[in-house]
């Protein structure tokens, strides 16, 4: 056919002026370690505190984890170009590892949104046979479900789009191997391609989001049934973090991948990009932690065994001094 296939792809740097590619590197890496830490933090307290060993708690861990992974997916690469004054290369595998991965997960991550809605949804509405609903196996078995589901469909999208011909442009205008951006690359008819990326946004964002607004309803007309402003109160408390980091992690996805490929801007993307791989996953432990009083007054005690293990274990040196 008169072309030749591209083995790997270059990322487009975000400025070509050295200082800027700093700043944003240390940008980056300040959000990157801070999501680690605050997703990390989440996870151990979930883990260690006996009182938190609730199906809420058990799945905000999940996300927490889920969160560390997507991000994971995506940071360090996009960080190490940044510092490269070569222009960044990535193998075509390498390229689909990377775009399987952040399908995975992102897919795993609003399925899960949409699962902890559910929970609230039972939480408030049958409270007298919560526990029993949301048994461990059940919980357990739901978290598996969206896991099993992102990596289905992340492995068959992956697939689907790594068969196309890429043989013109070899030009990644982003920091990751983002679908859109790859999906421009190739070089025959894309439109089965397009089809599959709609089918897939429409399982793991629409859907999932439907069945978030559906669990909303019932909740918000089981709290105004509830006769005290108190009681109406916390019942809301429960659910306005979870509702907060839907509106972030939806807004952004729907963004991109709920529109025609046809409108979409590599400078918009970029930016929205930005936004979900680094700033979401820092904002999400950061709201729990803030609106949440069993997990602040879990981190306290957290907090206060450790000075307390680490005056005990200071007492021998003063001794011996």
């Amino acid at each position: 056919m008169g072309y030749e296939n591209h083995t790997e792809f270059y990322f487009r740097p975000f400025s070509t002026l050295l200082e800027t590619q700093l700043l944003i590197f240390l940008l980056f890496l300040l959000l990157y370690v801070l999501s680690l830490c605050g997703n990390a933090a989440v996870v151990l307290i979930v883990h260690v505190d006996h009182s938190l060993h609730n199906p809420m708690y058990f799945f905000l861990g999940n996300l927490a984890a889920l969160e560390i992974c997507y991000t994971s997916a995506i940071a360090p690469l996009a960080l190490a170009n940044l510092l490269s004054r070569k222009s960044a290369t990535i193998s075509l595998s390498g390229c689909g590892t990377q775009m399987f991965f952040f399908v995975f997960l992102g897919g795993a991550d609003c399925v899960l949104l949409a699962i902890m809605a559910y929970d609230r949804y039972v939480a408030i509405c049958h409270p007298l046979r919560y526990m029993l609903i949301m048994n461990k196996t059940v919980c357990t078995s739901l978290v598996v479900v969206s896991w099993l589901l992102g990596f289905l469909l992340s492995l068959k999208l992956t697939i689907l789009i790594f068969r196309l011909p890429f043989c013109g442009q070899n030009e990644i205008n982003h920091f990751f191997c983002d679908v859109p951006v790859i999906l421009q690359l190739g070089c025959s008819d894309i439109q089965i391609h397009q089809a599959a990326i709609f089918i897939v946004s429409v399982v793991v964002i629409t859907i999932p989001f439907l069945l978030i607004c559906i669990s909303y309803g019932f909740i918000a007309v089981a709290i105004l049934q509830i006769r005290s402003a108190e009681g109406q109160q916390k019942a809301f408390s429960t659910c306005s973090s979870h509702l907060m980091v839907v509106l972030l992690q939806y807004g952004c996805c729907s963004f991109i991948y709920l529109r025609p490929n046809s409108s979409y801007s590599p400078q918009e993307g970029r930016v929205v990009s930005v936004f979900y791989t680094f700033v979401t996953p820092l904002l999400n432990p950061l709201i729990y932690s803030m609106r949440n009083k069993e997990l602040k007054e879990a981190l306290r005690r957290a907090f206060r065994r450790r000075n307390v293990s680490a005056a005990v274990s200071a007492n021998p040196v003063r001794g011996g001094s």
